[in-house]
């Protein structure tokens, strides 16, 4: 059995509005939508973070790298 939700007025004219706007064909098809919205979102920004941090983790290594191919570098040697 479903649990009981307590909403405030403006609430539910909200997800009243979504739902004509949307074409669901019921209030908690638009709060399902929300949801996935929502952990779509969470998800997103959670994996932004974890590309941060390798980023972060590689950054030293991958200047080293840089400057060590520079050297060996053909258009330095163009002149």
């Amino acid at each position: 059995m479903g649990k009981p939700l307590m909403l405030q007025e403006a609430d539910a004219d909200r997800i009243e509005a979504l739902k004509k706007r949307l074409g669901a064909r019921t209030k908690i098809e638009v709060v399902r939508s929300a949801l996935d919205l929502l952990e779509r979102d969470a998800e997103r920004a959670e994996r932004v973070a974890r590309w941060r941090r390798a980023a972060k983790l590689v950054t030293g290594e991958s200047r080293k790298v840089s400057r060590e191919l520079q050297r060996h570098s053909r258009l330095a040697r163009l002149d």
